[in-house]
């Protein structure tokens, strides 16, 4: 991404981008930690070198965001897993 400007899409990247969504809605506080007047570079540039927040929403959902923003991509649980840990019953 920081290369070339461009992100690839993959079920990796939609794990943690509905992670990101689901601390936002839980907390309050985006995933990754910049100014709020960030430019793009410097948003990116915080992501890329990992400076993400810690994941502080309570009980299993905690767990199950933090699993879905791993750094490294292939340590996310699948869609599949993360509707698993969500479901009521």
């Amino acid at each position: 991404m920081l290369a070339t400007g461009e992100a690839e899409p993959t079920q990796a990247a939609d794990v943690y981008a509905l992670g990101a969504s689901l601390l936002i809605s839980a907390t309050g506080w985006r995933a990754v930690d910049y100014p709020d007047d960030a430019p793009r570079p410097v948003q990116r540039q915080a992501i890329a070198d990992g400076r993400r927040r810690p994941v502080t929403a309570p009980g299993e959902l905690g767990g199950v965001i933090e699993a879905m923003l791993s750094f490294t991509p292939e340590d996310r649980p699948t869609i599949y897993e993360v509707g698993k840990a969500l479901s009521c019953g």
